[in-house]
């Protein structure tokens, strides 16, 4: 019963880790009373379609300018999505304080960037795998798809159409980035990673989620 709830409410999914396991549902089967008996639940919530509970032992996180020595940096440090936010913090303890890049692969794709200082310098953002191939909703998709050039039919030459959009953008993104830091290792998460492993051209390390992640690590040390 002590132990605390460390819940990602995204776009696409609700997850949380509970003594040490982790569960995952659609964001459309997800409430609070699914959830297990707790003292505590610390959330990460970034659905604008949530019903928000009012109980006293649920504490929404929000982004903040800093944690220990990283730096946000957002003029208004509320702005950054918390998501981010998180994932930054979870990498910033991963990396041990040094350079890094972190990519998170989900409903958008997002990309940070924090120098050995632990300053976060910015990012960019652009639409996920999912979002992008629902653009269309009567184009059909081939999920066992190779990148190649061209399609030999409809559903081949959208599936491969959209998967070099999220690739390529990534691939080209980190290849920029690495040029003026070129010792920053690189981090992923984001349930996207599964379905463009393969077709990644640089060396990283893939977290499952890192929002999570972040978020105890955010309790632990400032919460």
């Amino acid at each position: 019963m002590n132990s605390p709830i460390f819940l990602d409410i995204g776009n696409t999914n609700a997850k949380w880790r509970f003594e040490g396991d982790y569960f995952e549902v659609p964001i459309a089967e997800f409430s609070f009373d699914k959830l297990p008996k707790t003292s505590k639940i610390w959330v990460s919530n970034v659905s604008p379609n949530l019903a928000i509970k009012n109980q006293s032992n649920i504490s929404f996180v929000e982004s903040e300018e800093k944690y220990k020595s990283l730096i946000n940096s957002y003029k208004n440090p509320k702005n950054l999505g918390v998501d981010r936010w998180l994932i930054m913090i979870a990498t910033y303890e991963l990396s041990l304080g040094k350079e890094f890049i972190v990519v998170d692969i989900g409903s958008a794709v997002t990309i940070d960037i924090v120098d050995n200082s632990g300053l976060h310098l910015g990012g960019v953002i652009f639409p996920g795998l999912f979002k992008i191939r629902n653009t269309f909703n009567y184009f059909p998709v081939e999920k066992e798809i190779k990148l190649k050039n061209i399609g030999e039919s409809t559903k081949q030459a959208w599936s491969i159409g959209t998967l070099g959009l999220i690739v390529n953008g990534i691939n080209q993104k980190i290849h920029e980035l690495k040029q003026n830091m070129p010792y920053a290792k690189i981090y992923l998460t984001g349930g996207g990673y599964i379905e463009i492993q393969e077709f990644l051209k640089f060396d990283h390390s893939y977290h499952e989620n890192l929002v999570i992640d972040g978020l105890e690590f955010y309790v632990n040390n400032m919460g």
